[in-house]
């Protein structure tokens, strides 16, 4: 999929066109941003925002995440801070004393 971002009102009106115009290549909308279909026509949308504004409109190359992307570990650390009892704790001091991730370690480590 591609991301594409824009960062001018003329760039973002021109971006809510292309995806009223050509809704079968938009997978989502977000107001100043779209997911376009990875495909050719997809690219051809995008490019063709990127010539008109340049610098306005961002465009990255991204892959949808799926939770088994993530290792074990992390995907039962979410599940068990999700089934805590008190909503309101932060997660920091839910790993406390317990075997799941301290929170600083987890900022350092790429996925």
């Amino acid at each position: 999929m591609l991301l594409v971002v824009t960062y001018s009102r003329a760039a973002r009106r021109d971006l809510r066109n292309v995806c009223r115009a050509h809704e079968d290549c938009v997978v989502r909308q977000f107001g100043r941003a779209a997911l376009f279909a990875g495909t050719e026509f997809g690219a051809f949308q995008a490019l063709r925002l990127h010539e008109k504004h340049d610098l306005d409109v961002q465009i990255e190359h991204v892959e949808p995440f799926e939770p088994t992307d993530a290792p074990e570990h992390i995907r039962e650390a979410a599940k068990r801070y999700e089934a805590r009892e008190e909503p309101a704790t932060p997660y920091e001091r839910f790993a406390s004393g317990r075997d799941l991730p301290d929170p600083d370690q987890l900022r350092g480590v790429d996925l």
